[in-house]
């Protein structure tokens, strides 16, 4: 299946999106105390967890973007909105729009992006 180029655009932005969300988990592991407005170490064993899965599961996304996987643009949209939740519990809790403004930003744009026709189209979900 021919690839468009909005797809493998999604496909590395999935690569971005997973590579954001391990920094995130180090940083929770206290890995990069160095990164964000709070000094010093945070440990959150269950925030960790949490962004390397969905460091996992963005990955794993690029990989089916990649192929053109029909079920890709489907879970892309669960996902994508998932990852805006999560942004969003976080800030509720306690963290700062530093620490979520890039992910909450590329989350929005691909979320747009993705319910434009051309791209349900290349899916072939319309």
């Amino acid at each position: 299946m021919e690839r468009p180029i909005g797809v493998t655009i999604l496909a590395f932005v999935a690569i971005v999106l997973a590579f954001l969300n391990a920094i995130v988990m180090l940083r929770f592991l206290g890995f990069l105390p160095f990164l964000g407005v709070i000094e010093g170490r945070i440990f959150s064993l269950w925030y960790a967890l949490l962004y390397g899965l969905l460091a996992y599961i963005w990955a794993w996304l690029a990989q089916m973007l990649w192929q053109v996987d029909k079920e890709a643009w489907m879970f892309l949209a669960v996902i994508t909105i998932f990852n805006l939740c999560i942004d969003f519990v976080l800030l509720v809790t306690g963290g700062t729009w530093y620490d979520v403004n890039l992910s909450v930003i590329v989350n929005a744009l691909v979320l747009i992006y993705i319910m434009l026709p051309g791209v349900r189209g290349a899916f072939r979900t319309d």
